[in-house]
């Protein structure tokens, strides 16, 4: 029998989790939540929309778990506060991990994980709690993530490197072996990261400046 999950949010995010995990997990999602302040329909995805203060009245913890499908706002605290909110009321977190990730034995994996399509996890990787890793990236070996981080599409962090708590890694990132990114760290799109930063800080790379169009653009 499947277990059943609630998904904390309203947004793509949740609709998101709500597909994976019925097209590819043994959970069966049994609702949407959110805090009654932020309700703006009564269902999502044909499923009840219920109030979070409320929601052990109708879902409770010891019939089923929860997802917190919450994004990076205030560098991914936002979403840590609501998985601690969580666990004080007695729900058990899941984590996903993709059929579709490579990965192997031994695998170490927090709790409130969500781990998409084409992640290459190389041997001795170990990931903290409420870490999100969308579809494509290269994590190598001996990388440890820490709790609350996102790490978005096709960043490649190779070997030995730590990645600090509450960061975030943008799409394109690049970060090179045996250096640390420092705790709560935004890393922004097509960084190049080859030494070990300091937290609190944002990494941004420089960007491509926009040009007036000219026929001559056009001559292939």
């Amino acid at each position: 029998m499947s277990r059943k999950v609630v998904v904390f949010g309203g947004g793509s995010f949740a609709q998101i989790v709500h597909f994976y995990l019925t097209h590819d997990s043994p959970y069966e999602v049994a609702a949407f939540t959110v805090h009654e302040s932020h309700i703006t329909q009564e269902e999502m995805c044909g499923l009840p929309v219920v109030p979070f203060e409320a929601l052990a009245d109708r879902f409770p913890p010891d019939a089923c778990d929860m997802y917190v499908a919450v994004g990076y706002k205030d560098v991914n605290r936002v979403r840590a506060r609501i998985c601690d909110d969580a666990k004080r009321r007695g729900y058990t977190l899941i984590s996903y991990v993709s059929s579709r990730c490579t990965r192997w034995d031994g695998l170490e994996i927090g709790d409130n994980c969500f781990i998409l399509e084409d992640n290459t996890l190389q041997p001795f990787t170990r990931i903290g709690n409420d870490v999100v890793m969308w579809s494509g990236n290269h994590i190598g070996h001996h990388v440890t993530i820490e709790d609350h981080c996102f790490i978005t599409s096709h960043v490649v962090i190779s070997g030995h490197v730590q990645v600090g708590a509450y960061s975030f890694v943008g799409v394109n990132a690049t970060v090179r072996d045996g250096i640390r990114i420092g705790r709560a760290n935004v890393i922004g799109a097509g960084a190049l990261i080859l030494d070990s930063t300091a937290d609190e800080a944002v990494y941004a790379a420089r960007r491509t400046p926009p040009h007036a169009l000219k026929s001559s653009d056009l001559d292939l």
